[in-house]
């Protein structure tokens, strides 16, 4: 023992204590005998899986030192009862070197890893439970210690996805020659694919990877580095993608993506523990074009987003499957055309996205024709299951429609509720239906709430009001008089034209249908009045107009007429009894005497463009 002189004996025992028991710690630690502790490793892994973990034996390969290395023989972890029968991981015998000193803190930190007769068996059910996480907690990323080697021989590694559709068989090899190497076949989403990775030889430091997947329907391929090896936490790569459908791809990125025409986007990447970055995408969707930049975060188990995205040239049928083209296509002919879109806005399953995502289309076009929509801008922002479409700015060839649309499923509404509020303003008649034989400026608004999964569905439950107005324009002077029910001078005809002073319809909207008010036409020569509905979703038109003129009538009947069909198909019958023999010898009869009835009156065009504007 340590003499020192001049310290009590007491001191001296504390003293040689304080040397002697960290020496005896250190000396112990050097010759541990590790396989002592295969108990309590076994516990520790059945806790962790939840399943009951058996291991044949543990023990000490090497002799002394800081750095042992233990054989782990004859692993078996069962798979969990939900995902079939089998083994969740089988490994015959497994060589880890590892530090003592991490022990110390409660941290296991390997160096090195030797593996022979792996058997993975990895799974996923519906509901998104994975059969490697720790029974009711989260899954976790990839990540891992700064590994100073591993060799794998004799591996397979089986993955089977419901949630996503997917599985694949590889089998997995490395050396300290020949680096990281693993190749098999799966399918995706019913798409037979070859899967492929090859990664540098496992050591301390930035780790090179490639990862590919090959087929006919999808074609993938990420190209990076690692900041340690096999850390999926930290990597910076490059990506391109090919597939035939959006959808496809989202199999194998889980982005919440969609259906679409075939797809061949790049990126660049990169991936940290709670986010992951994109910049530089772009590609293309069918004839669509597009670019931009994302960020996605992973906080509180939700999931982040920002980004911005910009398109040169948008077709909206690039946004749908061939399957949802042709489901489109069939309900058309059993309906017939409607104006108000099908578009489906159930966001229920986007239960853990929020953020916002900036877009800009700089034309937009259609394998149908010419498109009247020249650009569109807007902002969606997600804040848990309300979705706000807004500074939208829909740009025409003239005028421009513009306002905000709201989708709000939260709460685990089943439907969501639409609330729309846009207003069309600067356009004319001419650059929104081509007529050149009326003129006019337009403008319009709408204001509605309804519940739908769809558009369509939405608006043919809606609550609120539609305002249409033309104003300040011209039409053929026969039109004019035709619409005071003046037959005498609609017949004999006049090549000039009539002012129109206005067109001023409101629609107030009670659960789907609306019921005119008002409904006038107004011109230099006459004044059509209306009465009546229009039923969402069918978009049916049940109207009543008569009409009045507002000079002498060289012939003016008697009567009303109506207007049926549909919003895009109006179907004007005029009754039988207003055309009849002798209701035009009554009107003639009139004219004769001069008493052709009362003279309409104008109408108060700004006050009523503002009623329904407001």
């Amino acid at each position: 023992m340590i003499q020192v002189k001049g310290w009590p004996r007491r001191a001296r025992i504390v003293a040689g204590l304080l040397i002697g028991l960290p020496l005896l710690l250190v000396l112990v630690l050097a010759v541990f005998p590790w396989g002592v502790l295969r108990g309590a490793v076994v516990r520790e892994a059945t806790e962790r899986f939840g399943r009951p973990v058996t291991i044949g034996s543990v023990h000490r390969v090497d002799g002394i030192g800081f750095h042992p290395t233990i054989a782990v023989e004859g692993l078996r972890i069962p798979q969990a009862d939900w995902a079939g029968s089998g083994d969740f991981a089988r490994i015959a015998r497994a060589d880890i070197r590892f530090s003592v000193w991490p022990l110390l803190r409660g941290t296991f930190v390997p160096e090195d890893i030797r593996v022979s007769g792996l058997r993975l068996a990895m799974v996923r059910d519906k509901q998104g439970r994975t059969n490697w996480s720790r029974p009711g907690a989260p899954e976790q990323g990839g990540s891992s210690t700064d590994l100073q080697g591993l060799t794998v021989t004799d591996g397979v590694v089986s993955y089977r996805d419901a949630k996503e559709d997917r599985e694949a068989v590889m089998r997995v090899a490395a050396d300290p020659d020949r680096g990281v190497r693993a190749e098999g076949e799966g399918r995706i989403r019913g798409a037979p694919v070859r899967i492929a990775f090859t990664g540098a030889t496992v050591k301390p430091g930035p780790w090179p990877f490639t990862a590919t997947i090959t087929g006919d329907r999808l074609t993938m391929k990420a190209v990076g580095m690692m900041d340690r090896p096999l850390d999926t936490d930290a990597m910076t790569l490059d990506l391109s993608a090919q597939a035939d459908d959006l959808k496809r791809i989202d199999a194998v990125i889980e982005a919440g993506l969609f259906q679409t025409r075939p797809v061949d986007l790049t990126a660049h990447v990169r991936h940290d523990p709670t986010r992951w970055t994109i910049t530089d995408l772009k590609g293309r969707i069918g004839r669509s074009d597009l670019a931009g930049r994302l960020t996605v975060d992973k906080k509180d188990g939700r999931t982040l987003l920002d980004g911005d995205v910009t398109a040169r040239q948008l077709d909206f049928d690039d946004l749908s499957s061939a399957q949802g083209r042709a489901e489109a296509a069939a309900l058309e002919r059993r309906i017939g055309s409607r104006l108000v879109p099908n578009t489906r806005i159930d966001i229920g399953k986007i239960d853990t996205t929020d953020g916002t995502i900036r877009f800009r289309v700089g034309q937009v076009v259609s394998a149908q024709g010419p498109s009247t929509i020249t650009g569109l801008s807007g902002r969606m922002t997600m804040d848990h299951q309300r979705l706000t479409i807004g500074n939208i700015r829909l740009a025409l060839r003239e005028g421009a429609v513009t306002g905000q649309a709201v989708i709000d499923q939260r709460g685990g509404a089943k439907v969501p509720t639409l609330s729309l509020d846009l207003r069309l303003g600067g356009a004319s008649v001419l650059s929104l239906s081509g007529e050149t034989r009326i003129t006019g400026r337009v403008a319009a608004r709408a204001r509605l709430i309804g519940t739908g999964e769809t558009v369509r569905a939405a608006v043919g439950r809606s609550n609120g009001r539609i305002g249409l107005v033309v104003a300040n324009g011209t039409l053929p002077d026969r039109y004019a008089v035709a619409l005071g029910f003046d037959a005498g001078a609609a017949f004999m005809g006049d090549s000039g034209r009539a002012t129109l002073r206005c067109l001023v319809v409101g629609v107030a909207m009670r659960g789907g249908t609306g019921r005119a008010d008002p409904l006038i036409l107004d011109t230099s020569r006459s004044r059509l009045d209306g009465t009546g509905t229009v039923s969402f979703p069918d978009e049916r038109l049940a109207l009543r107009l008569t009409g009045a003129p507002k000079q002498g009538a060289t012939l003016r009947l008697d009567g009303a007429a109506t207007v049926g069909g549909t919003l895009e198909k109006p179907d004007l019958v005029i009754p039988k009894q207003v055309k009849s023999v002798g209701n035009i010898f009554k009107s003639i009869g009139r004219a004769i005497t001069g008493d052709t009835g009362p003279r309409a009156q104008n109408a108060a065009c700004g006050a009523l463009a503002r009623q329904v504007l407001r």
